[in-house]
Formats: C-alpha cells, sequence, structure tokens
C-alpha cells in the first residue's frame, strides 16, 4: 500500500483530525519562505540586516519607515491564492474529518479557501491595529498609507502579526493546543520544526496517527506513522476520502 492510500485510510476513519502547517503551505501558492532569504541592505540605513532583524519589534520601533517598505515587499503577497492543500483541508472540514487548522503562516489562505476553524499562531497581514487606542484596521491601510500608516489619534497602526522578540497570543495557543490534545489524527506540514513556541505544541498529541507531508526530515520523523515526501497539495488532494 502506498503512504497516499495509507493517508487516505486513516482520514476516512478520522474525526477529529487537526493539520498542523508551516512555510511549505505557503510556498505552493508562490509565497517564498521566508526563513530562506540572506542579508537585506537597507538603501536608507546604509546597513545590512538579517530578514529576522527587520522583522522584529524593536525594528519596528526603531525604524518603522524601513519596517513598513520592508513588510509590504516581503510579507505582503495580494496576488497568492489558497492551493489545493487549501482547498483539500477545507473540504475534510466541511465533511467533518478535519476539526482544525494551526498554522504558522500568516497569509490567511486557508480562510480564503473555506476553512472556519483556523489557528492563526503567528497572526495575520489581513488584520492591523493602532499600538496606541487599539482601533482596527485592514491590510489595505497598512499598503495605501505610506510611509508609516497612523491612526487618527496619531499612533502607529501596525500589522496583526507576531513579529520576533514578541510572545505568541496565550488564547490561539491554547485553542490550538486543546485541538491537537483532542485530535485523532494530527498532520504535520510544510514545517521544519524549529521555530518555538509554535513547534512545540505537537508534543500535545495523543491520539493514534501523526502524519508527516514534508520535503525534509524533521525531529519528529521518528515518532511519525507515516511520512510523505510529495508536495502537500498534491498529497492531500489526493487523499481525500
Amino acid at each position: 500500500m502506498d503512504e497516499i492510500t495509507r493517508l487516505k485510510e486513516i482520514l476516512s476513519t478520522s474525526r477529529r483530525a487537526v493539520f498542523f502547517g508551516g512555510a511549505g503551505m505557503s510556498t505552493e501558492s508562490g509565497i517564498p519562505d521566508f526563513r530562506s532569504a540572506g542579508g537585506i541592505y537597507s538603501e536608507t540605513l546604509h546597513r545590512e540586516f538579517t530578514p529576522e532583524q527587520m522583522a522584529s519589534h524593536s525594528f519596528l520601533m526603531a525604524h518603522p519607515a524601513e519596517f513598513f517598505d520592508f513588510y509590504r515587499r516581503r510579507f505582503v503577497y495580494l496576488s497568492a491564492a489558497p492551493n489545493e492543500g487549501h482547498r483539500a483541508l477545507a473540504e475534510l472540514e466541511r465533511r467533518g474529518i478535519l476539526a482544525a487548522v494551526a498554522t504558522q503562516n500568516i497569509d490567511g489562505l486557508h480562510q480564503a479557501a473555506g476553512s472556519k476553524t483556523v489557528y492563526e499562531l503567528h497572526g495575520s497581514i489581513r488584520r492591523a491595529y493602532c499600538m496606541d487606542c487599539g482601533a482596527r484596521y485592514a491590510l489595505s491601510y497598512i499598503m495605501e498609507h505610506t510611509p508609516i500608516p497612523r491612526c487618527s489619534c496619531g499612533g502607529i497602526v501596525r500589522p496583526d502579526v507576531v513579529l520576533y522578540e514578541e510572545s505568541l497570543d496565550t488564547a490561539t495557543i491554547e485553542g490550538a493546543a486543546a485541538a491537537i490534545r483532542a485530535a485523532d489524527t494530527l498532520i504535520i506540514g510544510g514545517t521544519s520544526l524549529i521555530v518555538y513556541p509554535a513547534a512545540g505544541l505537537i508534543d500535545a498529541f495523543r491520539g493514534a496517527h501523526l502524519i508527516l507531508i514534508n520535503k525534509t526530515e524533521t525531529h519528529a520523523d521518528a515518532r511519525a506513522e507515516l511520512i510523505i515526501r510529495t508536495p502537500i497539495g498534491a498529497a492531500l488532494h489526493a487523499a481525500l476520502p
């Protein structure tokens, strides 16, 4: 029996499956893996920075204009659309097989595909808020108000994403952990499982079937019942029961 057939079998008997995904889920929609980027030279600051430095809270506070220029160019891909993996997960949820998606991605493509229960561990580019008064804004506000988007109160309107040096949202983490703890099947896809604390969530899994869909090895391989090295979208689509 091949891996896809086995995955289809497992899904056909699952009623509380959870998908835990990372950047590999979005690269199939044309969004580059942020962590694969090299140094970035800032023309205005005349220095080279790593992507992690430019996507940090301290960089936002010290160099807001440069932060937003970087953010608009490297985080926002308005032309990206859900791929067949996103659509397959939404269909699994619709059929009562998948209970939730926990994602490290910030692109909102799971919701765009139709998924309802999505734990966005690192936030979403689709939302923004004022750092002073808390007023809520859509992505379009950041894209249209350059160089630094400001609220009517004068505060900076920042993206609702978790930057480096910031903590993950407690309620989101707890919700994802509870879903994984209650899952009968956990599918891990497109993640190296090296970004913590999000990657540590899989330790909550106590269900019957742990499945990995990833191009490279992870520290969870030894625990997995099934390892699939083909692209996530094609694998999930082919495994629909």
